[in-house]
């Protein structure tokens, strides 16, 4: 088992790499993956943007790649040696992508490496010394078990055919590799479904007594609706006894408003969110996978959804599906949907409430990081993605005849000025001015960049910045937190539109019982050489686990049987519905 190791004279000890690169070869274990090929061609019609380095989805082959124009969209194209030339559709508006690349930052990188640096990437990871960013957020994984089987889902026991789940000794090294970095931690305990784990209030008592600062669950909701439906009391019981163990959030499945977008689990949604509300559990998350053909058509009633459940709902956070496993070209194209088109919907699905113009990368959180680290002189937790990898905005809420009415922070805050205000506020601090005089000219112009007539009347976005900004109070952001909708979008990628400068800028990682950390874009798409290989050296045999725990212990999606029309016939279910059905 390779871990790093600690002692008092020496710190921690890197990680041998997990592959090595010798005469054009990588060799990741018993495997030899080729590097290098042709640089695909561009037509007449095709505009260069830039050059990457993408892989051969059959053999994993790394491979120069052009991201290029045609048609106002962005694709990308890259061409095997051995199996032939793949395109595909890498970003859905040319216009939005420079627009978000003029936000692009370097990151920071990891204060430490976690791996010797001896191949390319993506074949060394992680963390290695190439990587530009440290964590923001770190995926956790406590079971493979799972009582769902979605056809998109990265991983399950069923599927797997044995069950990962990791001891409690396990998760706190985990948590201890993850100090190294010496950040905020910020843990999502994911799986398979966490819920599963019988001693899953340990596992989050655990994190929060190891320093971790914020706890998100993911979750698709159906243990707290299943035992609402038994006992309302045990629901509730059970909720509240996670939230005072420490989970901050719940990151739930939901990929629709109706029967047909979101056969996942609409049925419990309503009986979760019941629960959610009467135990206090008020930071829900709503994650759609978006599926073009499939769910792209309720996106604006996702957003009117989460408005009404305002109560418990804080965010929803759109993903655009990453199409694993072999597909043709034309079932791709059916499939595919990027960033753009997600924005599009949604501003055409809200009556143009939420414009397209209303969101901005993810990058643009560094200008804030920056400034204030300028200001305090510590050092300040940072978001620098790439400009592909995702998006947000806040909106808030207004009610006209009992329907939800939106209204951007871009509407009634110049956005596009007040940060390039802050740009150069902290260039200035950056070049020896006095943080008196920088902290005074910002207070004094900062409401030159708010519209108060074109916001909301019952709330002081002034006051909000300039608690945040001057006096690092971010309880007056909890605030504005609490009075808005965030809406976020994240698209992971897959092996048709791989593109290694994304996965260097990765911010969203997966920690292991090996001691690595490896980012999602790695440890997803190259399952068979990050995720299942490192899954399987920990894992415990299927027939070993059902004789010491039963048949019905590996949360078999056969084994629940829903009762739809029962479920229907609630009250709850009713009102939850009630204008989306």
């Amino acid at each position: 088992m390779a871990q790093a190791e600690q002692t008092k004279n020496q710190g921690f000890r890197l990680l041998p790499a997990p592959s090595k690169f010798e005469n054009g070869v990588v060799k990741f274990g018993d495997r030899e993956i080729k590097i290098g090929g042709p640089l695909p061609k561009l037509a007449t019609n095709e505009k260069l943007i830039r050059v990457t380095h993408s892989l051969c989805p059959v053999c994993y082959r790394l491979l120069p790649a052009t991201i290029f124009e045609k048609d106002e969209k962005m694709y990308i194209r890259k061409v095997c040696p051995d199996h032939g030339e793949f395109e595909d559709l890498y970003y859905g508006d040319v216009g939005m992508y420079y627009k978000f690349d003029y936000w692009e930052y370097e990151g920071k990188g990891p204060k430490v490496p976690y791996v010797d640096l001896q191949s390319p990437c993506p074949f060394n990871c992680g963390l290695c010394p190439m990587h530009h960013q440290h964590s923001a957020l770190v995926n956790l994984v406590i079971t493979n078990r799972c009582d769902q089987a979605c056809w998109y889902c990265f991983f399950f026991a069923e599927k797997a055919g044995y069950v990962f789940e990791p001891t409690l000794d396990q998760i706190k090294y985990m948590v201890d590799q993850l100090k190294r970095q010496d950040i905020t931690l910020v843990i999502q305990v994911t799986g398979g479904e966490p819920t599963l784990r019988e001693d899953i209030v340990e596992v989050i008592k655990l994190l929060r007594e190891n320093g971790v600062k914020h706890i998100q669950l993911n979750s698709w909701g159906g243990t707290f609706a299943k035992l609402y439906l038994e006992d309302p009391d045990k629901a509730i019981k059970y909720a509240v006894a996670l939230r005072e163990a420490g989970v901050n959030t719940v990151y739930m499945s939901f990929d629709g408003t109706n029967r047909k977008t979101n056969p996942k689990n609409h049925w419990e949604i309503p009986y979760t969110l019941e629960a959610f509300r009467r135990a206090g559990m008020t930071s829900v998350v709503l994650v759609p996978t978006v599926i073009k053909t499939v769910n792209d058509n309720d996106l604006g009633n996702i957003v009117k959804f989460a408005a009404k459940n305002l109560d418990v709902v804080r965010a929803v956070n759109f993903q655009p599906v990453s199409l694993t496993g072999m597909m043709k070209r034309n079932m791709r194209a059916k499939f595919r949907i990027t960033i753009p088109e997600v924005l599009k919907n949604i501003e055409d699905q809200t009556d143009g409430e939420v414009t397209r113009d209303s969101w901005y990368p993810i990058g643009t959180s560094v200008v804030f990081s920056r400034l204030v680290e300028a200001l305090t002189g510590k050092e300040q937790f940072e978001m620098a993605n790439h400009p592909s990898c995702g998006a947000g905005t806040y909106i808030y809420v207004e009610w006209k005849n009992n329907e939800p009415h939106f209204i951007p922070i871009s509407k009634f805050i110049d956005l596009e000025g007040l940060l390039e205000y802050f740009k150069e506020k902290a260039d200035e601090l950056k070049e020896g001015a006095s943080k008196y005089w920088v902290g005074m000219k910002i207070l004094a112009n900062i409401k030159k960049f708010i519209d108060k007539e074109k916001g909301p009347k019952d709330f002081d976005v002034f006051k909000m910045l300039y608690s945040v900004v001057m006096n690092h109070n971010y309880e007056a952001l909890g605030e504005w937190h609490y009075r808005t909708l965030f809406l976020g979008t994240m698209h992971f990628m897959d092996l048709y539109n791989y593109d290694i400068q994304r996965v260097m800028r990765c911010d969203i990682h997966y920690v292991t019982p090996d001691g690595r950390v490896i980012p999602f874009c790695t440890y997803n798409v190259l399952n068979d050489l990050y995720r299942d290989k490192v899954l399987k050296e920990y894992q415990i045999p299927l027939e070993d686990w059902i004789k010491k725990y039963g048949e019905n212990s590996i949360g078999d999606s056969t084994k629940y049987k829903r009762m739809a029309s029962m479920l229907e016939k609630g009250e709850i279910y009713k009102e939850t519905y009630k204008g989306f059905i």
